[in-house]
């Protein structure tokens, strides 16, 4: 065990934007552990990440060109997730690590088995929640999936 369990606190998460990654749609969300702005470096960052990658990983699926990420700016490190759907019903989750003191210096983890912290499966359940009830509705609406957003505390 890695230390006791701290209680849990809510944090705040925001729709920031859609991004347009050449045909891929991903909405983009920002958590951030205090009061602090969310770090624009932190987003860049992020942004470069989703990008590189859907070019490594995402072709390999039968995807709909749509997604989400997630930029947390943590308190003991920094996170992003790069979610896609794909084959109708399955959600394709990369994650990524970056220390406090060098927020844009990402480690990709999701060899190591990491899913995700409290906070991160929250709006994920959000997201599948968004997916479900539009695109995966009798009528299959993936606009309306991509004008469902989150805000508030996780």
């Amino acid at each position: 065990m890695s230390g006791d369990p701290i209680p849990y606190a809510p944090r705040r998460c925001r729709f920031l934007d859609i991004w347009e990654l050449g045909d891929w749609q991903l909405k983009v969300y920002g958590i951030v552990y205090d009061d602090a702005p969310l770090s624009p470096d932190l987003v860049a960052a992020a942004r470069q990440l989703a990008e590189e990658r859907l070019a490594l990983s995402a072709e390999q699926t039968g995807h709909y060109k749509v997604g989400f990420v997630g930029v947390h700016q943590g308190k003991t490190s920094h996170f992003v997730f790069v979610d896609w759907w794909a084959d109708s019903n399955e959600l394709h989750h990369h994650v990524y690590v970056a220390p406090l003191d060098a927020p844009t210096a990402f480690s990709y983890t999701s060899p190591s088995g990491l899913i995700a912290c409290v906070w991160d499966l929250e709006l994920m359940a959000f997201e599948r929640k968004a997916w479900v009830h539009t695109a995966m509705s009798p009528q299959g609406d993936i606009a309306a999936y991509l004008n469902r957003h989150f805000n508030g505390d996780l």
